[in-house]
């Protein structure tokens, strides 16, 4: 092969090179052995996550050989876990699908802004314990937004239509346990015109006053719902969470830990999670595009005009990151 083309060369992936998979290599079966050791274990499915990740790129466990049609040379590719909880390679792999499927099929040629809903801990806590609520939180996210735009543009929902592309995030900048949703929505609404074809109309970004009314619409509304299935109590001065006791399975301990920025187990467990603080993010742009109550927090800063298609990729590769992105060196 030309010596111009030696950077093109397929380099195969070696999970057990990194730190990760060293970690989680040495600790997690002892880890498992202490939940053991208590009576305790941890879902099938998360037992599925890790042990998947440990055969993920490991020839031994599987691979392909894959043949060049002109010079017969081979190469084994291992097979890939194709998990979708922490492993950086098919995590990194189903961003860059994700992301560049949006931009090129869905998203290209419209104006769209992001739009990010963070929950109260307490909320995190409910909604992971209670995941097939989140769909139905998510509708009421969405239609209040969707409202907001169409109405703005001028028009009723049966007038004309937005769009979005939502993401659900389970984690944050620390690993830690955070429910929060990432919106991609347009900026503006498509309606039928009197030709038989449709009208794109565009609005203006949003007020910080237009912020303020949605967040306090959103955390109203799911408060209510919330309330109304029966996962939250509420009276005149203090609401109480509808959690389980006795947990067999021994995750509402760890998540409680998470959500709290707390260590789980072991000589320390209680005590707060040192974390590495950096510069703080850009606020350029945000022109007050950001709106707090009882610890719902809605920002919408950050956008992507239709003639910027490296910064939606960039964007919607931000929404459809996983948790980590670990570098094989």
């Amino acid at each position: 092969m030309p010596a111009t083309q030696q950077s093109e060369i397929y380099k195969r992936h070696r999970p057990e090179t990194t730190l990760l998979y060293q970690l989680v290599e040495r600790y997690y079966p002892e880890f498992n052995a202490n939940l053991a050791d208590q009576g305790k274990y941890l879902p099938k499915y998360v037992e599925r996550e890790f042990d998947d990740f440990l055969r993920c790129g490991r020839l031994e466990h599987g691979f392909l050989r894959v043949v060049c049609g002109d010079c017969k040379h081979e190469k084994l590719v291992a097979f890939s876990c194709k998990r979708r909880g922490f492993c950086p390679s098919c995590g990194a792999r189903r961003m860059a699908e994700s992301a560049a499927l949006l931009v090129d099929d869905v998203l290209l040629g419209y104006p769209i802004r992001q739009w990010v809903l963070s929950l109260p801990i307490p909320l995190r806590l409910l909604l992971a314990r209670y995941p097939s609520e989140l769909s139905k939180v998510m509708q009421i996210i969405h239609r209040a937004i969707s409202t907001h735009i169409v109405n703005k543009a001028g028009f009723t929902n049966k007038q004309a239509k937005t769009g979005a592309v939502t993401l659900i995030q389970r984690f944050g900048s620390a690993l830690n346990l955070n429910i929060h949703f990432h919106m991609l929505f347009l900026e503006g609404v498509i309606s039928e015109n009197p030709w038989g074809g449709t009208t794109f109309t565009r609005i203006k970004a949003p007020s910080h006053s237009d912020m303020v009314e949605l967040v306090h619409t959103i955390s109203h509304r799911i408060a209510l719902y919330l309330e109304k299935v029966g996962l939250v109590e509420r009276d005149m001065e203090n609401s109480f969470l509808n959690l389980p006791v006795d947990d067999e399975d021994s995750l509402l301990h760890l998540q409680g830990a998470s959500v709290s920025y707390r260590i789980a187990m072991g000589p320390q467990q209680g005590q707060k999670v040192f974390t590495l603080h950096t510069l703080p993010a850009s606020s350029d742009g945000e022109y007050g595009q950001l709106a707090n109550t009882s610890g719902f927090s809605l920002h919408a800063g950050v956008f992507a005009n239709a003639d910027e298609p490296d910064k939606l990729e960039r964007l919607c590769r931000y929404i459809s990151r996983p948790s980590l992105l670990v570098s094989n060196v």
